[in-house]
């Protein structure tokens, strides 16, 4: 049945690239990130990407040209409309040259211009700066939500009305030695927190999004329409030297195997009948600690 209130909901994307390529986003899938910004069949009125361009490299460097035109291309066909800033450079007090291409104030007067129609903002930074223009939003009754990956600002998360770590998104960052296999699947790879363990018996569950849906709010796998899935855990299956004294925690960021395995009938945290192998520590407190680069193509 198709959700009214969803699909009436009018929605705008606004993508600062250069800020997500810096920081852990490179290889991102713009597609995705519309799915995501437009669950419920919601209507997206605008996606903007800003983009800097290299005009002085473009003229010598024709590999270089050839990429980003082309991933213009490709965001365009994507449905995004693709704001080019120029590449300025400026020597600093050493004779260093400094390349910025800083789309900040655009991405800004944008937002805040186009908003009058829609009910639903994305932004897709981490940077600090755009604390002022999310309240500026939300003043204006637009719902404004947050994805990014690292150096994520602490005030924009807190101001959001929904922050979401790319990671945690499906599909959105493929994981490392990604098999083809549907997120969330026996068989694929995929990233999520851990929501409880019990060091007594040295076993726990993880948390991970089957699905891009509504109802992000209903975070317990256990209840109907939650778009979370759980997965058993042994510490075994942990690598590394995280302290079982860490967990649980909403901080910390796993990437795992999911593998089929019937859940102990004494255990009721989880329902999928998964458990999470290979645990990988990949993210926290903000900080990146260790992920292997993903050989997926992306956009990028």
């Amino acid at each position: 049945m198709t959700n009214t209130l969803s699909s009436q909901l009018r929605v705008g994307v606004y993508v600062d690239i250069a800020n997500m390529t810096r920081n852990g986003g490179y290889g991102l899938q713009y597609d995705v990130l519309r799915e995501f910004a437009c669950r419920g069949e919601a209507t997206p009125l605008r996606l903007n990407a800003y983009v800097g361009y290299d005009i002085e490299r473009a003229k010598d460097d024709p590999v270089y040209r050839a990429a980003q035109l082309s991933f213009h291309d490709a965001l365009r066909e994507q449905g995004y409309k693709v704001i080019v800033k120029p590449v300025k450079w400026y020597s600093d007090d050493r004779g260093n040259r400094i390349g910025k291409a800083n789309a900040d104030l655009d991405l800004a007067v944008d937002a805040l211009l186009q908003s009058e129609n829609m009910d639903r903002i994305l932004l897709a930074t981490g940077d600090g700066d755009f604390v002022k223009v999310v309240n500026a939003l939300q003043n204006r009754g637009c719902r404004v939500e947050v994805v990014a990956f690292e150096n994520v600002s602490a005030d924009l998360r807190r101001e959001a009305d929904l922050y979401m770590s790319g990671y945690l998104i499906p599909g959105l960052l493929p994981p490392t030695g990604d098999r083809n296999v549907r997120w969330g699947e026996a068989g694929s790879r995929v990233r999520g927190t851990c929501y409880y363990f019990n060091p007594a018996k040295g076993f726990g569950f993880m948390r991970f999004m089957s699905c891009i849906g509504d109802g992000l709010w209903n975070v317990d796998p256990r209840q109907d329409g939650s778009p979370f899935a759980g997965a058993f855990f042994h510490i075994s299956d942990l690598n590394g030297s995280l302290s079982a004294d860490d967990l649980p925690s909403r901080d910390l960021i796993f990437e795992f195997d999911l593998v089929s395995a019937p859940r102990p009938v004494s255990l009721t945290n989880g329902e999928s009948g998964l458990r999470a192998t290979r645990i990988q520590l990949i993210k926290a407190n903000g900080k990146h600690l260790e992920v292997t680069p993903s050989t997926s193509a992306s956009m990028n």
